[in-house]
């Protein structure tokens, strides 16, 4: 789950992570009076979007005046910002972020992960901050440290030190690095992020270090125990049928194509959407319906799929294990039923209770194509959408 960044700055000043003076604003007026306000010769507007690249794409703008603050606000909200990390139709951009200016001696890079390859949480530090780190790893590996933090030790002041002297920090920057560093991780653990980012962590001309921007994600599991965490989450900056999902345990994302895919197992589904796509077709979405799915799951996974009119038709893959293929043959046929689905649906069932739910299936008089295997299945679908 992602949060905005002022979101993720109030956790950074609960957790001892120096950060801008700033405020949210919803409204053009709201964001001058907030500047004037915060006081300063100048500020900064941030389109507050679940998105990174705002910045190339008119989505942070500078400020001189209370009335360029306005002004800047008039012009972002309300509306949508398109940038190298969303769709071609952007995020609504429904708030804010109005900060002080501040001068800007270094800009450098800080972040705090899960490494799964260890299986330690680790640091990642760089003196090139300000760009996008995987270009610096691929162009200049060795201004990249990172150290690995054991979870029965904790982090170790000498860790600290260690990424303040790769930094090029001096004198009392090393207790304020330290600081940060303690509070990154303090607040990773508490809170079961997946990651938290500072890109970038400057250092002014009077040497204070500051979070000019945060990230922080958090992991989708974990939040149920998180009411704090949960009440950030905006909606708004989600797909809507991501989100309907949701409520049905399901798990879904929107892609590009026009065959809808409908799996029982992430990883099951991963390998369906690559052979529609080597079979010279396009899968419209992920859906996994789980492994104890229902007759209900597999209706609302129908309307989802069929939701998208840019599917012509649909390919479900079950293998049943847990879920026996007589029940998902039977949500098939109250799918159709309830949402009077017309595009052909190519069905292939394996498993539990195979033969009952192919009898299910057969001489229904709809628009239902059985498969014996995935290849065959895969090939028939993208013939059918094609055709439509």
């Amino acid at each position: 789950m992602n949060i905005h960044e002022f979101q993720a700055k109030q956790l950074f000043q609960n957790y001892g992570i120096p950060i801008p003076d700033g405020k949210q604003a919803t409204t053009a007026n709201s964001a001058g009076q907030i500047a004037l306000e915060l006081g300063g010769e100048g500020w900064v507007v941030k389109a507050q979007v679940h998105a990174g690249g705002r910045g190339k794409v008119g989505g942070v703008k500078l400020a001189k005046s209370f009335a360029e603050v306005i002004e800047h606000a008039t012009a972002m909200l309300g509306k949508r910002l398109v940038t190298i990390q969303t769709d071609s139709a952007g995020l609504p951009i429904n708030s804010l972020l109005i900060e002080k200016i501040y001068a800007i001696k270094r800009e450098l890079y800080l972040s705090v992960l899960v490494d799964r390859g260890s299986e330690r949480i680790i640091f990642i530090a760089s003196a090139a901050g300000g760009m996008d780190i995987e270009t610096v790893a691929h162009e200049t590996p060795e201004r990249i440290i990172s150290v690995q933090v054991h979870p029965a030790a904790g982090l170790q002041a000498y860790q600290c030190r260690k990424v303040a002297y790769a930094l090029g920090l001096k004198g009392q920057q090393h207790k304020s690095l330290q600081k940060i560093m303690q509070g990154m991780y303090d607040l990773f653990l508490a809170k079961d992020a997946s990651q938290i980012e500072i890109n970038p962590l400057i250092e002014t001309y009077d040497g204070d270090l500051l979070a000019l921007d945060a990230k922080i994600n958090f992991d989708d599991n974990a939040v149920a125990i998180h009411p704090d965490i949960l009440a950030m989450k905006d909606p708004a900056q989600e797909d809507d049928k991501e989100n309907e999902a949701q409520r049905f345990g399901l798990n879904y994302i929107t892609l590009d194509g026009n065959i809808g895919c409908m799996v029982n197992g992430a990883g099951l589904a991963m390998a369906t959407m690559d052979l529609v796509k080597l079979k010279g077709g396009l899968p419209a979405n992920f859906l996994d319906v789980g492994g104890g799915t229902n007759v209900e799951k597999v209706c609302e996974a129908f309307k989802l799929i069929l939701s998208d009119t840019s599917v012509k038709a649909v390919l479900v893959n079950i293998f049943g294990g847990i879920v026996k293929c007589d029940v998902i043959a039977s949500g098939i046929l109250a799918a159709i039923e309830q949402v009077h689905v017309t595009v052909p649906v190519v069905v292939r069932l394996e498993g539990t209770n195979v033969e009952e739910g192919r009898a299910l299936l057969s001489n229904t008089g709809l628009k239902i194509y059985a498969a014996d295997d995935l290849a065959h299945a895969a090939e028939q679908v993208v013939k059918l959408a094609e055709a439509v």
